[in-house]
């Protein structure tokens, strides 16, 4: 597709026409994007509390974020994209750019409800990367009473 103005340019300077075709005119440039390699979003989640005492499997919640992370909108879908790891009691995420901290809280919180473990585990993240899985601190409530 040409501008519609460049046919009158043409007209006017008969030299353009006989220039090469993949030859650029000044000023009519195209903005090229670079796709250098995207960044990749490491995340963990901590289970160490819970895994000690034998309360839940990081195993089991490994398995459970491979099978329910979506990637553009599909389950099953995480290809390169999206790596789920695990390392003793820790889980780690690494994902290209657009993926959410906060889509990783939803699913923890997810599976903590399908074990029936939600009144008793809490999601807290201790820094910017990480989640990790924590009681509830029930002894405080016994010393307000």
């Amino acid at each position: 597709l040409k501008p519609f103005w460049l046919k009158t340019v043409v007209q006017r300077l008969p030299f353009i026409s006989s220039l090469p075709a993949d030859m650029a005119l000044k000023g009519l440039k195209k903005k090229v994007v670079n796709k250098g390699k995207k960044a990749q979003l490491k995340f963990t989640i901590d289970c160490q509390q819970p895994a000690d005492d034998n309360i839940i499997e990081p195993k089991d919640l490994e398995k459970f974020l491979n099978s329910r992370i979506k990637v553009e909108g599909k389950t099953g879908n995480l290809g390169e994209r999206v790596v789920v790891t695990r390392d003793k009691s820790k889980i780690h995420v690494s994902a290209e750019v657009p993926f959410s901290k906060r889509y990783l809280k939803y699913l923890s919180k997810k599976y903590l409800k399908m074990q029936q473990l939600r009144d008793f585990l809490r999601v807290v993240a201790p820094n910017k990367t990480s989640y990790e899985l924590r009681y509830f601190n029930i002894n405080e409530d016994n010393e307000e009473e």
